[in-house]
């Protein structure tokens, strides 16, 4: 249920969008990740999805994905939901949006996933990085601009959590070591790519099948970065039918090589993991360490 000290600006923030006046009439907990809470709110006959959390604890966090949600909405490429409205009062923050009816996904779903996300990826700019900072899951995520994809991989994505790791005692010395001669070879070790506009966190529970049969991108924490690395994260927790891969290498193929790149791209989701929940996504991490140091 959402907090009544929460509701007056939810219904106010409804109000205004909606230019109707009503109450709140009923508000079904849907699940928000491990670190918001969220609910289908019903307004007016009609019905809206609605995150919030605590102002103080995740500072800006839906401000920056609605900046996020607005830069993959008006590439017009893949469904993503509008947001309706960002606010906050003393104690909390919340970020109310359309609400995603979904269905079940087949064939038809994964073929138009793979094509949608291409073309996402054709969006592409100078820069690796992007105009402000955002968050993957509950960590911070910097996007200080780069002209180098290897620059930017290493400054903005792996160091910071190597040494968030090392601080916190998740990784040894040895590792770190490790991690360092990684970093002397990367520029090595990608192709050359224009940077692609990336949903940044693309695991099988950040997207839907509304209910016309098409994908919906939710939760991104987004950047200009290597188009590799939103693949990759596909394969990291599984999820993703065959025709998906199929349908996106018809539509813009991938460089050759990639499918080894995988576990290279997913030394960062991995890390995020190891700061977040801990030891048992370290195998993974000395695993690739071993195959490329």
């Amino acid at each position: 249920m959402i907090p009544l000290r929460l509701v007056q600006s939810i219904e106010t923030a409804l109000t205004e969008v909606t230019a109707k006046s009503d109450r709140i009439r009923s508000c079904v907990s849907i699940g928000g990740g491990s670190i918001n809470n969220a609910c289908k709110v019903e307004w007016a006959n009609e019905f809206y999805f609605l995150k919030w959390n605590s102002a103080s604890k995740y500072p800006n966090i839906f401000d920056y994905e609605s900046h996020g949600l607005k830069q993959l909405l008006a590439t017009n490429s893949i469904g993503i939901p509008e947001v309706l409205k960002v606010g906050k009062n003393e104690t909390d923050a919340f970020i109310l949006m359309e609400y995603i009816g979904q269905s079940a996904s087949d064939k038809t779903f994964w073929e138009a996933f793979g094509k949608q996300l291409s073309d996402l990826h054709r969006n592409t700019t100078n820069y690796f990085g992007n105009d402000q900072d955002n968050y993957i899951g509950s960590l911070s995520q910097s996007n200080t601009k780069h002209d180098r994809w290897s620059a930017f991989f290493v400054s903005e994505r792996l160091q910071p959590l190597v040494k968030m790791a090392r601080d916190n005692q998740r990784i040894s010395q040895q590792h770190a070591i490790r991690f360092d001669k990684l970093f002397e070879k990367i520029e090595t070790l990608f192709p050359p790519e224009k940077p692609s506009l990336l949903h940044g966190d693309l695991w099988s529970g950040n997207f839907l099948c509304n209910t016309k049969g098409l994908p919906v991108l939710i939760d991104p924490a987004v950047y200009f970065g290597h188009r590799e690395m939103d693949i990759a994260m596909t394969k990291l927790f599984g999820g993703f039918g065959a025709v998906f891969y199929e349908s996106y290498n018809r539509h813009f193929l991938m460089e050759k090589g990639w499918e080894k790149r995988v576990e290279l791209c997913n030394l960062y989701p991995l890390l995020v993991h190891l700061n977040l929940f801990g030891s048992s996504y370290l195998y993974d991490i000395e695993r690739t360490l071993g195959y490329y140091v």
